[in-house]
């Protein structure tokens, strides 16, 4: 997407006393474009990648709703990607009811694929929806780098691999050197760069402790190629004023179209009702329904209910976040027949660890196979 002269601009940055800040006006629009526009030093899609999609560019929206990280699947000896498995996990989670897939997520263990993966993983997945009847189903794809340089080529390769939006952490091995304003930066570059609309992934687990408040989230969101966030911080305040000063997307009122997420499933109750749009949520992968009704009889009006199965669901969710990515994949193994085993150095669960994560899933599990 090219950057419009007639964007909305940040009310100013973080840093009121950088020396120059261009915004996101004609000028660094311009600038951006010209550093960021030549030949990519990525490997070139082939055969088993992105130019197999087969995919006519259709805009796809993004819908209020429960997105999934899907899992990364990977053959158990050889470590190589099991395109089968990959392929139909995201038809059962389109299945389930689920509004969008992501890709690249912790959960699909972005850090453990090459670039080259990554694009096979999001082709794949593009491939399979369109092929079971899905192909408006957005996929958001994880284009977190630690350059600014390196996370435009991710989004340039998600565009490529039939992802429609990219969801971006903020940059932070070289923390200590970065000044206020370079991570309003950081994002304001790579959203004019980027040929889909991002998402600003706000994960201060992953990125050395780096919390964006909700000043800078609602500057940034004045960007025209930044359309929403994903707040794994879990601040309901947070959510609250985003969501307000944005007048994002709700169940009931489209609004602004700017997508106020909310980052885990034991989140979903409190997301709705401080007007947020959705949840991008790992405990999906394993009980997709499950995370669906939530979001459906709170819709109903049944307060009551909807307390009742989100507690099911947040005590499902911290089996999910105790066990990590070995502990998600064990329980889908032991339940659902797959789910294999993470790359290493992720340890392979004993069998005592693979019982506890079990009992840890039991509940929601059966609420799983009850809808």
């Amino acid at each position: 997407m090219s950057c419009s002269s007639n964007a909305p601009s940040p009310v100013g940055s973080l840093d009121q006393h950088a020396p120059l800040h261009l915004g996101h006006s004609p000028l660094r629009c311009e600038l951006v474009n010209s550093v960021y526009s030549h030949s990519s030093y990525s490997d070139s899609p082939d055969s088993t990648a992105a130019s197999s999609v087969e995919d006519i560019r259709i805009h796809r929206s993004l819908p209020t709703g429960v997105y999934v990280p899907t899992i990364c699947f990977f053959e158990e000896t050889s470590e190589d990607l099991d395109i089968d498995a990959i392929a139909r996990h995201a038809v059962r989670l389109a299945e389930a009811g689920v509004a969008g897939i992501t890709t690249q997520g912790s959960n699909g263990e972005a850090v453990h694929l090459t670039h080259h993966e990554r694009k096979i993983v999001t082709s794949v997945t593009r491939r399979a929806l369109n092929e079971a009847g899905f192909a408006s189903m957005p996929i958001i794809v994880g284009c977190g780098a630690q350059s600014t340089r390196e996370t435009i080529e991710l989004c340039k390769d998600a565009a490529i691999s039939g992802g429609d939006f990219a969801l971006v952490l903020p940059p932070s091995y070289y923390k200590p050197s970065l000044k206020p304003n370079s991570v309003m930066e950081f994002f304001e570059d790579v959203a004019t760069a980027s040929p889909v609309p991002i998402l600003i992934y706000n994960y201060p687990g992953a990125v050395s402790g780096t919390d964006l408040d909700s000043d800078a989230i609602i500057k940034l969101a004045g960007h025209a190629n930044i359309v929403g966030c994903k707040l794994t911080c879990g601040n309901t305040g947070k959510l609250n004023r985003i969501a307000a000063a944005t007048q994002a997307t709700t169940p009931s009122d489209h609004g602004s179209g700017f997508m106020c997420m909310g980052g885990s499933a034991d989140f979903t109750l409190q997301m709705l009702v401080g007007g947020g749009s959705g949840v991008i949520c790992g405990l999906a992968n394993v009980v997709p329904k499950a995370c669906v009704e939530i979001f459906n009889v709170y819709q109903s009006g049944d307060l009551a209910k909807t307390q009742q199965l989100q507690g099911i669901v947040a005590r499902g969710d911290w089996a999910a976040i105790a066990g990590g990515i070995v502990g998600t994949k064990s329980a889908l193994q032991t339940y659902f027949g797959y789910g294999g085993l993470a790359r290493k150095p992720l340890p392979r669960p004993t069998i005592e660890d693979a019982k506890r994560y079990a009992e840890g899933f039991k509940e929601v599990v059966a609420l799983e196979k009850s809808l």
